[in-house]
């Protein structure tokens, strides 16, 4: 491959193949670059091989097993309903081999060359790629890194044995009789309740007064109810201080207002946020680039770090670490290191929880909105008015818009109830359009869909709703 050590010319280097990089290293050869992609492990990444996409197979197959179970609102029943959980990771792990074949055929498919190994700087126009078999030099002329990032690990609780991050859990052979969680956030929330719905009895430790702390306090009051049914014990305002395992189980100390006290299982699963992959041997110290003093890549609008030719996107700069947003930067910096003038110009970025109820939101809270100077205002919608999820035996939930009282400008959006994930599309469109409440009540959405709460929500800001009676003035 390398004649002596001498160095094979590129135009593009991506570090880090995840939605980032792969998508980045994609749009840059559609736009005509040399195109290398560098990854120490398989393509796709965290989100397609230990995050998101396997975590959604088993959180399917726990609503599967449920609807199994509680099918008698339809008049379906079924006796001695079993979980084989090894045929669930083979569900899950099949999800996850034709996903990331398929990135891997888009990326041949665009004549991306890959490497699989680890890259480091020599310079700012050098790296040296290597693994167990060789170790080739390339110039290139630009570089994108897009290295992720990976669980926080606590000194208190290091992963190991029956300490886990969520890569082990989504990998457990079994399903445990009983489970920790300390941390509430989605990743927290999403675990937890996935592992309850299969029959285990989990605890989650939270250090705030709230689980799914960022999303609307209604939203979270709904999963809360919906976590009692399976059992989940949560307990907010909780320190967790140390843990001691043996080799059937672990044992965590936590206290709460000062009081002390412990809870045992069979796992630990420590979910406090994922940390930027910036202080490996990547090199960015000896290139010069500049960081922030949370371990993250400063850029401008077009992902450029103070290195003209050296960008950086996704979970290692600015912003949430969500899978869509790297995407999103990574098209940018293709197309700008294209010559194209592509810029990083979102107003909004949607999150979603994928709890029981899911849980969307895009935009503006209405306390945030006020606070940018906004005559802000919310109207709510229940799925209990709705046709579609009441024929889906899911009524719990709503739709809530924020907007501007005077201008009627779509603020923000918050969605509990059944597709909220995917319903929540149609107003981060709305927002970034600049769209209004008559524009969304105008538009004719089919009928029976989820799709139509949203409709109504508008109209029930305008003050002229059809299915609920209009609040008096």
């Amino acid at each position: 491959m390398v004649v002596g050590d001498a160095s094979l010319d590129i135009d593009t280097l991506v570090i880090g193949a995840g939605p980032g990089g792969y998508v980045a290293a994609i749009r840059a050869a559609q736009l005509g670059q040399k195109v290398l992609i560098v990854d120490k492990s398989e393509v796709g990444g965290v989100c397609l091989n230990r995050g998101c996409i396997p975590s959604k197979a088993l959180i399917a197959a726990a609503h599967q097993y449920e609807s199994a179970k509680h099918g008698e609102a339809f008049g379906v029943t079924a006796e001695n309903v079993k979980v084989d959980f090894s045929k669930t990771q083979e569900f899950k792990n099949s999800v996850v081999k034709k996903l990331t074949g398929g990135v891997a055929g888009l990326l041949k498919g665009n004549k991306v060359e890959v490497f699989n190994g680890e890259c480091m700087f020599i310079s700012e126009n050098e790296a040296r790629c290597f693994n167990e078999h060789e170790s080739p030099r390339y110039r290139f002329k630009h570089c994108i890194i897009a290295t992720g990032s990976r669980p926080i690990e606590l000194k208190a609780f290091p992963f190991g044995g029956r300490i886990m991050s969520s890569t082990e859990a989504l990998s457990l052979p079994e399903i445990p009789k009983s489970l920790v969680v300390i941390g509430g956030g989605y990743i927290g929330a999403e675990l937890g309740q996935m592992f309850s719905k299969f029959g285990t009895k989990v605890t989650i430790l939270e250090g705030l007064d709230t689980i799914l702390n960022g999303f609307d306090p209604d939203m979270t009051k709904l999963v809360v109810k919906s976590m009692n049914k399976t059992g989940v014990e949560i307990i907010t305002n909780a320190k967790a201080e140390s843990a001691e395992q043996t080799d059937k189980d672990v044992t965590v100390k936590y206290s709460v207002n000062g009081e002390t006290k412990e809870v045992t299982a069979d796992y630990l699963l420590v979910t406090v946020g994922r940390r930027p992959n910036t202080d490996g041997d990547l090199g960015l110290d000896l290139v010069g680039i500049e960081m922030t003093d949370r371990g993250l890549v400063k850029v401008d609008h077009q992902g450029r770090t103070n290195k003209p030719n050296i960008f950086a996107i996704g979970d290692i700069v600015a912003g949430p670490a969500l899978a869509h947003k790297a995407s999103y930067e990574g098209k940018v910096a293709a197309e700008a290191i294209s010559g194209h003038p592509s810029v990083v110009d979102y107003k909004v970025v949607p999150a979603v929880a994928f709890v029981d109820p899911e849980c969307a939101s895009v935009g503006y809270t209405e306390k945030e909105a006020k606070e940018k100077g906004y005559k802000a205002k919310a109207a709510k919608f229940p799925f209990a008015g709705n046709g579609r999820a009441l024929s889906l035996n899911n009524p719990d939930g709503f739709v809530k818009l924020i907007f501007d009282e005077e201008s009627q400008l779509v603020l923000g959006c918050h969605i509990a109830g059944i597709e909220a994930s995917n319903l929540i599309a149609e107003l981060g469109l709305a927002i970034e359009m600049g769209a209004t409440l008559e524009d969304i009540a105008l538009t004719i959405h089919a009928h029976p869909t989820l799709g139509e709460i949203v409709m109504e929500t508008a109209e029930l800001a305008l003050g002229n709703p059809i299915h609920v009676i209009a609040p008096r003035k």
